[in-house]
């Protein structure tokens, strides 16, 4: 039982001063990253990727959502993940990771070490499984691909000749490059055996490049489901393409759509369209002085780069000598920070140059020997209908004089005055007139001569 309290007890009327204790933002926050590295540690989650980065430096950035809430993760360059390289945005996913916490942003994170990829069909897994097996043979390697010869003069095209995808490349090459000559080969690109005719075609080509000149080969078709471009994905045509000694270029599907002969091919167009543009960029011929300015912005980039890198690896010896590993990748994405805002710098610069560009063509447009030799042109066309106007006008004139002329003559000719009535009398012999009767004699003959005719006389 309670004792009664004592009705003068009025408990302790000074207390004791509270004593409190206040955390600045980094140790708050790593007691936080404590708490939540302790507390939770490896954690399995699942939702859809949504703000897929991938950087330069091999780190993965994104994040992964439900309904209401996002959660940030970074998949780091030397975790092992088979399926690092297939994860884009909107796909689900479910994730084993660490969760920690960013101390530069103080935002919390999960350093994600497995992936697990949801709701992937046959096709895809077999497309994956196939496409991680060649890669590790090397026949993705970008050092052994060849880099496509600048101007291409005679290309061939391994396709069928039905398809849209046709009639784009030779609309683009019509337009941009009409000399390009072009060697078709027919084939299916579809269905049961399709693959077969492609190697067959891939082969012919590589064949009759040993005695004719050839630049590359373009196989490519139109988009479709996965199941219409599997022809694409099948090994033996990805084997044929890498052992093709003919630079092979790869266009099939949209933008959107990858197969297994995008990866071993030399090149890979987005598009039939868009393969034709870069067959036929080496036709389309650059100014001097833009090909100048971009070298100039990529010695500056590179001298930047260097001079970051530099930075970068001085921190990070640093970091390595007196901070555990996970220091080392918190650094390490702030490098990528920084990187993310390098780029922003030479686009802005490279803004600059476009519009220092854009003047230096205006002032050599109104300077171009083309527009003064159309002004003096004009000029000429001027003076050449001033000479016509003067030679009409004073051919005129002359024509008035001539004919002034011709009626003073036609009044003084000798026929006109004999119309009249008079005669003219000449020596039948010299021909001489006779003007004076002292200048006959008898015997002579003499002509007169009347406006109808002659009377040859006798002087006696």
């Amino acid at each position: 039982m309670a004792e009664p309290q004592n009705q003068w007890d009025f408990g302790e009327l000074f207390p004791k001063e509270e004593t409190r204790r206040v955390f600045s933002v980094s140790e708050l926050t790593k007691k936080v990253k404590r708490q939540l590295e302790e507390g939770l540690g490896q954690v399995w989650v699942e939702g859809e990727i949504t703000n897929l980065r991938r950087q330069s430096s091999g780190h993965i950035y994104f994040s992964i959502k439900d309904d209401s809430t996002q959660l940030s993760c970074v998949l780091f360059r030397g975790t092992r993940v088979p399926q690092k390289e297939t994860i884009e945005d909107g796909q689900k996913v479910v994730l084993q990771g660490d969760l920690t916490v960013y101390e530069a942003r103080g935002q919390y994170q999960l350093n994600v070490k497995a992936v697990e990829l949801q709701g992937v069909g046959a096709l895809q897994v077999k497309f994956e499984r196939l496409k991680t097996s060649l890669n590790e043979e090397g026949l993705f390697d970008a050092a052994r691909k060849r880099k496509l010869p600048s101007v291409n003069e005679r290309i061939g095209i391994v396709t069928s000749l039905s398809g849209a995808a046709l009639r784009d490349i030779l609309h683009v090459v019509q337009r941009r490059q009409p000399t390009l000559e072009i060697v078709l080969v027919d084939s299916r690109v579809q269905g049961e055996g399709a693959e077969a005719e492609i190697i067959k075609g891939i082969e012919w080509l590589n064949s009759w490049a040993r005695s004719e000149p050839l630049d590359l080969i373009l196989i490519t078709r139109g988009g479709g489901s996965i199941e219409d471009l599997w022809a694409f994905n099948e090994e033996s045509l990805a084997r044929s393409i890498f052992s093709s000694v003919v630079p092979v270029v790869s266009a099939v599907g949209h933008e959107i759509d990858y197969t297994i002969s995008d990866f071993v091919a030399d090149f890979r167009g987005a598009t039939p369209s868009a393969a034709a543009e870069i067959i036929t960029s080496g036709g389309v011929m650059i100014q001097e002085k833009l090909v100048s300015i971009a070298e100039r912005l990529k010695r500056v980039a590179i001298r930047r780069c260097r001079y970051i890198s530099k930075e970068v690896e001085a921190n990070v010896e640093r970091t390595a000598r007196c901070h555990p590993r996970r220091q080392l990748q918190q650094r390490m994405q702030r490098v990528d920070e920084l990187h993310d805002d390098l780029i922003r710098g030479g686009r802005e610069f490279f803004k600059q140059q476009d519009v220092r560009l854009s003047n230096l063509t205006d002032r050599l447009v109104r300077v171009r020997p083309s527009k003064i030799l159309k002004d003096r042109r004009k000029e000429l066309e001027q003076q050449k209908r001033q000479i016509c106007d003067i030679t009409k006008g004073r051919m005129g004139q002359l024509r008035k004089d001539t004919e002034a002329l011709n009626d003073r003559l036609r009044l003084l000719d000798p026929k006109n005055i004999v119309s009249r009535g008079y005669s003219i009398t000449t020596d039948a012999k010299t021909g001489r007139i006779l003007r004076s009767v002292k200048k006959t004699h008898a015997g002579q003959i003499i002509i007169t001569q009347m406006s109808d005719g002659d009377i040859e006389s006798t002087i006696n």
